[in-house]
């Protein structure tokens, strides 16, 4: 049987109430092209403890979101919404419960962030503001094929797994986000850096086991990327226990 991945879900508006979604192409990548099964992890920590689930998970993929992170996670004051406590408490909850349990922790976008918040690190605000040396967002207004056209090129740091499963030191990611990484969590080794110094992409072995996260959007139209399918096979071969 394929291994089983847990996915994090959002609350979401769905009409006149709150649902719990995973947007099909994250789950849709995962699935196709790490060659795994899925089960999604609702956002209701009143009602759930991430240790009911994780043992029942080979890896986790912590999801991007609309939401942002309730800036008193990382030691910071006001922020920007719109946010989603229960899936800061969720995601929180699960990273540290996989990492207890020795297994794999992959994330995108918001999961990038959500784990260095749950090792320690913080986060900056600033990242697409007026006079930024990069923008890190399509200008406001854009639709959604803009928003994930908008791109910079990263580079991968020599040596690590990333530039090793994809054969190169520079690719052009998408660049969908307001924050980004203000200061690391110990641990974290850096596997991609924007032009502007910004931290893209980084990875661990907590616990032993590997942990990878992006700031960009792999699942984004991955039938059109190897680059992007490359980042979900490396999710598989963890799960597997092969990375």
């Amino acid at each position: 049987m394929r291994p089983v991945i847990g996915i994090t879900a959002c609350n979401r508006q769905v009409g006149s109430e709150i649902g719990q979604a995973v947007i099909n192409r994250y789950a849709i990548a995962a699935m196709a092209y790490g060659d795994v099964a899925a089960l999604l992890i609702p956002a209701l920590p009143d009602l759930m403890d991430a240790s009911e689930v994780v043992g029942r998970l080979d890896a986790v993929m912590l999801t991007g979101s609309p939401s942002n992170i309730e800036a008193h996670r990382y030691g910071d004051d006001e922020g920007y919404g719109p946010f989603d406590p229960a899936r800061d408490a969720t995601a929180l909850s699960v990273i540290a419960r996989m990492i207890e349990a020795g297994k794999p922790v992959f994330g995108v976008c918001r999961g990038f962030q959500e784990i260095n918040v749950a090792l320690g690190g913080t986060l900056r605000r600033d990242v697409s503001a007026p006079g930024a040396p990069l923008a890190h967002h399509a200008e406001d207004g854009a639709d959604l094929a803009a928003m994930f056209a908008h791109s910079h090129e990263v580079a991968l740091a020599p040596g690590g797994i990333l530039a090793r499963a994809l054969g190169t030191e520079a690719m052009t990611v998408n660049s969908v986000h307001y924050q980004g990484i203000g200061r690391l969590a110990e641990g974290l080794s850096v596997e991609a850096t924007a032009p502007d110094g910004l931290v893209e992409a980084y990875s661990a072995r907590p616990g032993g086991a590997p942990l990878l996260a992006v700031q960009w959007h792999p699942e984004w139209q991955p039938e059109t990327n190897p680059q992007s399918q490359a980042f979900f096979r490396l999710l598989g071969q963890a799960a597997r226990g092969e990375l």
